[in-house]
Parts: structure tokens; C-alpha cells; sequence
């Protein structure tokens, strides 16, 4: 019988620092429905990437799980727009690990498993929150302070649900009672 698949592994040239400033791991082409069914998220580095920009300053060996984060959402990255194909894998809190072979050498940076098939247990770990500090759109280098979280709109709670679903926005029906 196989295990239910609560964790997704990931194989980042992203610094532990920089995950934790942009509130989760992005750019991810994947699947958000079954993302959303994990509860984990396994930061693996990556020291083989042939980009060498201001985004990729991991640090880590190469393969190495460096930070395990609890997953909070699953929604459009937000450096690359709207239309993207691509997702953020939002944490709520992160505790800073040290995994030898986290990557299985797999061709595909994201991966989904289970904390019991990496032979990964919970116990002593120490979970931090997330800071409340994010980093602005790649358009500024300027970090921005969130202050709080933005209002949910009707039409968004019903894209956000539509997607979770797979369905279309037209076929949710939100009732509130007050």
C-alpha cells in the first residue's frame, strides 16, 4: 500500500533567507490542486543551475534539504504576473534542516512524497513563524512591510475556490450569513 503523498520537495537555487523573505517558494510549474492536498513543503538545493542572477544564492550542498516549511497556500507566483503558469508555495512557519540527499536526482525540481518515505520525522523540531516582512515584486529592490492581510473579494473567493476544485468560477456559490 502507498503512503499519502503530505509533502512536496522542491530542488531550489533559492537561499533559505530569500524563501523565507518571499513567504514560501516560488516559481513552480505544478499541479495546485494536488499541492494543496500536501501539508509539507522540503527545500532541496540546487548548485547546479546555469542561471546566475540576484535570485539564485543558495548556499547549501548541492541535493541538501535546508528548510521544511508548513505549507499555508498554494497561489500565483507573484513574480511572474497573473497569467503565469507558474505557483508560490506559501509557508505559515519554517524550521531550518540539515537533510544530506533530500533530492532524489530527479528531472523534474518538484516532487511529491511523504516526510515518512524521506525518512524524515517531526520530532524535535523547532518550527519558527513567518516573519511579517515580505519582498516586493522583482520590479523593485525595495522590501515592503505588510501590514494586513487584503480584503477577500467575492469574485476572488470564487476564483480561488473555482481553482482549488477544478472547476469554473461560475459553478461556486458562496452564501454568507450574517
Amino acid at each position: 500500500m502507498s503512503e499519502i503523498a503530505d509533502t512536496i520537495v522542491v530542488l531550489t537555487a533559492r537561499s533559505a533567507d530569500r524563501i523565507i523573505r518571499e513567504g514560501g517558494s516560488q516559481a513552480w510549474v505544478l499541479n495546485p490542486i494536488r499541492a494543496r492536498q500536501c501539508a509539507w513543503l522540503v527545500c532541496a538545493q540546487n548548485r547546479h543551475n546555469k542561471n546566475h542572477d540576484e535570485r539564485y544564492d543558495g548556499t547549501e550542498p548541492h541535493g541538501m534539504g535546508f528548510l521544511l516549511g508548513r505549507i499555508s497556500a498554494i497561489r500565483k507566483a507573484p513574480e511572474d504576473g497573473a497569467d503565469s503558469d507558474r505557483w508560490q508555495i506559501a509557508i505559515s512557519e519554517f524550521a531550518r534542516i540539515n537533510v544530506p540527499h533530500a533530492w532524489n536526482h530527479g528531472r523534474n525540481p518538484v516532487r511529491y512524497t511523504s516526510l515518512a518515505s524521506l525518512g524524515f520525522s517531526l520530532d524535535g523540531i523547532e518550527f519558527h513563524p513567518m516573519p511579517r516582512l515580505t519582498e516586493a515584486p522583482r520590479h523593485s529592490d525595495q522590501p515592503t512591510a505588510i501590514e494586513s492581510e487584503p480584503m477577500l473579494t467575492i469574485t476572488e473567493a470564487k476564483k480561488r475556490l473555482a481553482a482549488t476544485f477544478g472547476v469554473k468560477p461560475d459553478a461556486v456559490e458562496i452564501v454568507i450569513r450574517g
